[in-house]
């Protein structure tokens, strides 16, 4: 039985963002993203992925770094 409104499952939520991902570095960092995630035993969603990125966006250290992730972030506000 379909339900309204009910929310897609995170795995597809996350398939998505990498089929956005245009460039093989956006993909490269999110898969660094999602390893990171499941090494450290958290769940996978777009919150803990957003959280990660925002993370790594506060540390960036060049121009590039900061545009590189301000995408990624962008991304996962997207639809």
């Amino acid at each position: 039985m379909h339900r309204y409104g009910s929310r897609p499952d995170a795995a597809s939520d996350i398939s998505r963002y990498f089929s956005k991902a245009v460039h093989l570095s956006q993909q490269e960092t999110l898969g660094e993203v999602v390893v990171e995630l499941l090494r450290e035993g958290q769940r996978l969603s777009r919150r803990s992925i957003c959280a990660k990125l925002v993370y790594r966006l506060e540390m960036a250290q060049t121009p590039e770094q900061d545009a590189h992730y301000r995408e990624l972030v962008g991304m996962m506000f997207q639809r």
